[in-house]
Formats: structure tokens, sequence, C-alpha cells
């Protein structure tokens, strides 16, 4: 399958050469951006954030502008007709008419696959609900690739809320693609989804959970932290429960491979020090500007 006019809304509907074209055509955007200043010139997205976004949704704009093309949509749902009683299809299928490409976020797993059935233009999951973040996964496995040099067989570890975490959710499908080893740090209450070890299991992937990172921290390349979601929690004394159990300072370094990364897809809590950012180690801010060169490649890819 190509890649002109087509909707991105799981990860699993690439096989692993197509995560390595969009990786290849996003290197391309870094190296030359400036050459592709006018290739969506004309071209209309829209930005439709049904909840809060910092680095997706700007990085998308951001992107749309720096191809020559243009931006409309919200961030703030309260403020349009929805507020009304407009259902989210109605809502689809007015944008639909009025741009080129949507990139939608919605609280709703699976919300996004139904606005690709009502929509004629392709669109793309900015992330839906608990469910999955495609575009975010792209981003994860280009940092992975410019600071490891290959994405085949590394063994990466996954801490914090793996029960919730759309990214953790793509990101593992994946480098399930590159034989990666997998190590799940969790409390037992926001466990990986059994449906999502099956799929592992499935394949083949060797994969290990573990409570405490210390058990794991020397077995580790790569290191991909998630926050606690508040926003995620029904009980609010079931969030207080696990709130602040991971906490990586620099002391976690001592126990560390050297060559170890961390990722983070942001915002963070309290779950990194900030005494970290400093650290070679730590990566998680140039993995958000990486947004920019893979959204760029995606929308080109998309539409040009």
């Amino acid at each position: 399958m190509g890649f002109k006019d087509r909707d991105i809304i799981s990860i699993r509907d690439f096989s692993k050469a197509e995560l390595l074209k969009i990786l290849d055509v996003a290197s391309d955007m870094e190296a030359y951006r400036q050459e592709y200043g006018e290739s969506l010139k004309g071209k209309i997205l829209a930005s439709l954030f049904f909840e809060p976004s910092t680095r997706t949704r700007l990085s998308f704009e951001a992107a749309m502008h720096r191809l020559g093309g243009s931006v409309i949509g919200f961030s703030e749902p309260e403020n349009t007709s929805i507020s009304k009683g407009e259902t989210t299809n109605d809502t689809i299928r007015i944008v639909d008419g009025y741009c080129d490409v949507l990139v939608m976020r919605h609280p709703e797993a699976g919300s996004v696959r139904k606005a690709a059935d009502a929509a004629s233009r392709p669109v793309i999951n900015a992330g839906d609900g608990t469910n999955e973040h495609p575009t975010q996964t792209f981003v994860d496995l280009f940092t992975i690739m410019k600071a490891r040099g290959s994405l085949d067989s590394l063994s990466i570890g996954f801490i914090g809320d793996l029960k919730f975490g759309r990214t953790v959710h793509s990101l593992a499908h994946a480098l399930s693609l590159f034989r990666a080893r997998m190590f799940f740090i969790s409390p037992d209450s926001l466990r990986m989804p059994e449906g999502l070890i099956h799929d592992l299991e499935e394949s083949g992937i060797d994969y290990v959970e573990d409570g405490e990172l210390s058990n794991v921290s020397r077995e580790l390349d790569i290191l991909y932290v998630t926050r606690i979601q508040k926003e995620r929690f029904l009980d609010q004394r079931d969030y207080a429960a696990v709130k602040g159990i991971y906490r990586l300072d620099k002391s976690f370094l001592s126990q560390a491979r050297p060559e170890l990364k961390i990722l983070h897809p942001l915002p963070r809590v309290d779950e990194i020090n900030p005494h970290l950012d400093s650290e070679p180690q730590s990566i998680y801010f140039e993995q958000a500007h990486n947004g920019i060169p893979v959204r760029m490649a995606l929308l080109n890819m998309i539409l040009g």
C-alpha cells in the first residue's frame, strides 16, 4: 500500500518496511528542511483536538507551516458547535469539506477510526483514549534510530503507566517487528493489557514483567518512561496508591549501562528529576523536537 491519501489510524496498519520508509523520509526532511518549504502550498490541515495537547498539536501545525501549508481547527471543543449538541460525526463531515487532511485527538478509544469512516479526506490519529498514538511511535522510532543507529534486537524498558499508556501500546507493537526484547516495569494495577501481551507471545517476542526497575536496569539499551495518568483513573484513590511510585534521578545512572538512552513522550510530572535533563542519556527533549521532521514526512507522503 502507498502513502498517498492514506489514513494513519493504528501502528498495526504498517509493515516493517513502511515504518523504515517513514523514518527515511523524516531523515531527509530533517537534513533538507528548507527545500520542502513550498511542497504543500495551498493545502489545509484541520487540527481537531478534543483532548489537551502541546507537543502533538503544535508539532503537526509547525510541520504543516514549514511545508508551506496552512492550519485550521480547535483545541477547545467547548468553543465549537459540539457544546450545542452537535455529534462528533457531524463535526467531522463538516470539517472534511474545509481541508485536505484531518488530525484528530479524542478521549474515546476507536473514535478516530470512526472519524476516518465518516471523512473523505485522510485522517491521522493523534491519540484515541487509551488505545493508540501511532504518530508518536514514528517519532519514538526515529529518536531511537538516531540514538542507536539501528532498531534491530534492542533491549527496551517501559516504565510507569503501561495499562492506560497509548504511546506504550503502539511502540511495543512496532518494536516487536524489529525483534526487540522488552521489559515492562509497573505496579500490578498498571500492567500491560493482556491482549497486547498475548500478541507479543504469539509473535515470539521475549519479554519480562517486573515491578522494580533496579532488577532490570543493567539489561536496557533504552528506557521509555511514562507518567502515571491521573486523568485516566475513575477512582482517584487508585491514582493516589500509585502516584510517584517511580522517580528517576542521577542515582539511577550508576545502575544502568553507560550507553543507555532515556525517552519520555512527555509531559512529565515527577517521574524524572529535572537534574537528569543535562545528562547525555536523557534525550526526551530531542525526542519531542523530532516530531517536526517526522510529521513533515507524514504530511508530505500523504498529501505530496
